[in-house]
């Protein structure tokens, strides 16, 4: 059986979309943060960022789906890394920002959705 792998051009949009659903889930966001140090294993990051192994274990496919980290494997193991290094400086330069938060144009975020 021969297994062909699809890759997919993305407009700037789509682009900035992945990334953008990427960061709206905490621990997306604290695990994308996490790779930008270096690479991790699943049971190391589990535990550094204080969640269950399943619960990693989605939030990397999330990622690897998105397009923003890779699974190099080690044996019976997976490395996981950002898919390309300027994710880390990008990273950087958000945590940067200082953003003006006017609480009024969001007052109930959980209901929301807003920001």
């Amino acid at each position: 059986m021969l297994y062909r792998q699809v890759v997919e051009t993305l407009t700037h949009g789509q682009v900035l979309a992945r990334f953008g659903h990427a960061l709206s889930d905490p621990v997306r966001a604290r695990l994308l943060l996490a790779l930008s140090e270096g690479p991790g294993y699943p049971a190391e990051l589990a535990d550094l960022l204080g969640t269950s192994r399943q619960n990693l274990s989605n939030h990397l496919a999330c990622l690897r789906g998105c397009g923003l980290v890779v699974a190099v494997p080690e044996g019976r193991r997976s490395r996981y890394e950002l898919a390309d290094a300027r994710l880390a400086h990008a990273l950087g330069d958000l945590l940067g920002l200082v953003l003006a938060v006017d609480p009024a144009a969001c007052p109930s975020t959980e209901t929301a959705g807003c920001c």
